[in-house]
């Protein structure tokens, strides 16, 4: 529809070396790549979806030094993976409106593959933009790649943006 902004979805997530709330290499590359390369000085023409996917963890102890005597020590560890995911997204809304353009930012958790697919067909974004990794094919073997599996499944455009050599760490599979 004309006068209707683009839409580019965008999934983001944390460093595994700075940890929260610093969003990974791969992230910080693709939005920026976004703004230079697609958004550029049309800043009123297009609208950044942020979502970050928190994956729960597989026996649901992120600390195992915790000791959880209550219910409620239960209910502040979902408020604190919450208030984790919210700093890593408000760096992104904040860049957003340093440049001027539009975003909407939210967390869902699970799979990150599924949950970027499932939203992009509930919310119909124009494109879908992911960092990668550049793993080579030994390390996608033991690691997987959401933006492989995206690619392929994602019902719109997927452009996935490789991390720029010069900032790749020394193990491939750190972001």
């Amino acid at each position: 529809m004309e006068g209707e902004p683009t839409r580019i979805m965008m999934g983001v997530n944390e460093s595994t070396i700075k940890g929260y709330p610093h969003p990974s290499i791969s992230s910080r590359g693709a939005f920026d790549w976004t703004l230079k390369k697609i958004v550029g000085s049309n800043t009123s023409g297009f609208k950044i979806l942020f979502l970050h996917v928190q994956v729960p963890d597989e026996d649901g102890f992120d600390d195992m030094d915790s000791i959880f005597a209550s219910p409620e020590d239960f209910s502040s560890m979902n408020r604190r993976d919450k208030i984790r995911g919210l700093h890593l997204l408000e760096y992104f809304v904040n860049r957003c409106h340093e440049v001027g353009v539009a975003c909407e930012a939210w967390i869902k958790k699970g799979d990150p593959k599924e949950v970027i697919c499932h939203e992009v067909k509930r919310l119909q974004p124009d494109l879908l933009v992911l960092g990668s990794r550049g793993l080579g094919p030994f390390q996608r073997v033991f690691v997987g790649t959401v933006s492989e599996f995206c690619a392929k499944h994602a019902e719109c455009p997927v452009i996935t943006i490789k991390r720029n050599a010069a900032e790749s760490p020394q193990d491939p599979v750190d972001d």
